[in-house]
């Protein structure tokens, strides 16, 4: 029999399917038709003229891409221009523009911590926040969820640099972090606090500036955020927010930012609208909590099981893997796009649609996806 290095990969996809979590590619056309409950455009910026005039502009002036990592050519002044408002917006010193959120985790976990320190992370985080402990070399205590405490003891528990992790908002339920609490934890114990605030910028704080902002802790000593561009400023990219130092170190020592190719002018133009017309339009963050506490009451009133929303993401209780799968494939279908979340990327094993309580969505659109979503929900 010839030598197969990969015949492995058959049986792993024959698990798969037998536990009913193979995932499939979906390209989508331009234009759907369906009611996008399922990304991350919080505030419906992602198809605004004025982003994508800016993210055009911004690619006739600078070119396609950025032609370098930061520290060659991939620097122009849009990005530094980007980072300087980023940082006055959201209340800290600097700012630094990745090319992910996920690349954003990674540089600030890596370089912040590193062999003979300690991270303390939180059971609900997202997997980049897991991958960046594990390519920190640094000891990692996985503590309960939102468990302030636990938190606490984990730190004590250590001699030298330690470091708590946490999402601001959870993206499987859309539940808050007790930020006071976990400040008053690292203050406390002396560690620093890494807040990934992917969910919480444009939806939290004043005008949208964000869970550090909501919390009173924005440019706190010792604090260091992470954003996204690619969801409340509906383009791509990420950032790292902190003290001057913090942004100088991370520039000479984080790799996923020196070896990796800038971010591309026109997400950096796009992004940088989306912050400006957020300033000009501050009522659209009250406008996406609104909504998500409309989705929710409305959701429970009909009899389903949700978790209620401490910003726009708003998860509905499926009975299982396969029935959310049907759920959701159900309520394409009716004209619905909404996500599916099954094991692993839910922590509790528990699968559940994910919906996205945009600032742009009609009363109208917001009572057709209530009435779907009862009507196609499955039987416990």
């Amino acid at each position: 029999m010839p030598f197969d290095p990969f015949d492995w990969i058959d049986a792993e996809a024959r698990r798969r399917a037998d536990a009913g979590l193979v995932r499939t590619l979906r390209p989508r056309p331009a234009a759907s038709g369906l009611l996008d409950l399922a990304s991350n455009d919080y505030l419906g910026l992602t198809r605004h003229p004025d982003v994508t005039a800016a993210a055009a502009g911004a690619a006739r002036g600078w070119g396609a891409g950025a032609t370098g990592s930061r520290l060659v050519t991939g620097s122009t002044a849009l990005h530094a221009e980007l980072e300087e408002e980023l940082a006055e917006f959201c209340g800290f010193e600097a700012a630094l523009v990745l090319s992910s959120g996920y690349a954003a985790n990674l540089a600030a976990l890596t370089a912040l911590t590193g062999h003979g320190s300690l991270i303390v992370s939180d059971a609900g985080n997202h997997a980049s926040i897991v991958d960046g402990c594990r390519l920190s070399r640094a000891a990692t205590a996985v503590v309960p969820h939102a468990d302030p405490e636990a938190v606490r003891k984990a730190l004590r528990s250590h001699e030298g640099r330690a470091l708590a992790v946490t999402d601001s908002v959870f993206s499987v339920d859309g539940d808050a972090a007790p930020l006071p609490e976990l400040a008053d934890a690292c203050r406390t114990e002396g560690a620093a606090l890494l807040v990934d605030d992917a969910h919480g910028l444009g939806v939290l704080g004043e005008g949208g500036r964000g869970a550090l902002d909501a919390a009173g802790l924005a440019g706190g000593e010792g604090i260091v955020t992470t954003l996204t561009l690619s969801k409340s400023l509906g383009s791509q990219g990420g950032a790292v927010l902190g003290p001057a130092r913090v942004i100088e170190h991370l520039v000479n020592a984080a790799r996923t930012f020196i070896f990796d190719t800038g971010l591309a002018p026109a997400a950096v133009g796009a992004a940088l609208e989306s912050l400006r017309l957020l300033r000009r339009e501050p009522e659209r963050a009250g406008r996406a909590r609104t909504v998500a506490a409309a989705l929710y009451e409305r959701l429970t009133a009909a009899g389903l099981t949700a978790v209620r929303p401490d910003a726009a993401v708003v998860s509905v209780r499926a009975p299982s893997a396969d029935a959310a799968v049907r759920w959701a494939a159900d309520c394409r279908a009716a004209g619905i796009l909404v996500g599916c979340f099954r094991p692993p990327s839910v922590p509790d094993g528990v699968s559940r649609l994910r919906l996205t309580a945009r600032a742009d969505l009609t009363e109208e659109q917001i009572a057709t996806a209530v009435s779907v979503l009862r009507r196609t929900a499955p039987v416990s």
